[in-house]
């Protein structure tokens, strides 16, 4: 995938669900679904509701994401 086709945006998690899947709602005021970065799943980073963090779109499906990036 080309790194043209990216856009990161923030959010802040309001609801954590099985298999690594939150709701996130964008700084724009859309709520998507957004799934952990491979990276971020290894190391077991924990996200929990209110974390805010950056999220990987596509421009193709803008219902859908990837939390790259936790804020502390």
């Amino acid at each position: 995938m080309g790194v043209n086709n990216l856009k990161i945006v923030d959010g802040i998690v309001t609801e954590a669900l099985p298999n690594t899947m939150f709701r996130v709602k964008l700084d724009d005021e859309r709520i998507i679904l957004a799934t952990l970065k491979g990276t971020l799943r290894r190391r077991y980073v924990r996200i929990f509701p209110g974390d805010r963090v950056n999220v990987e779109m596509t421009k193709y499906d803008t219902e859908r994401g990837r939390i790259v990036f936790k804020f502390r």
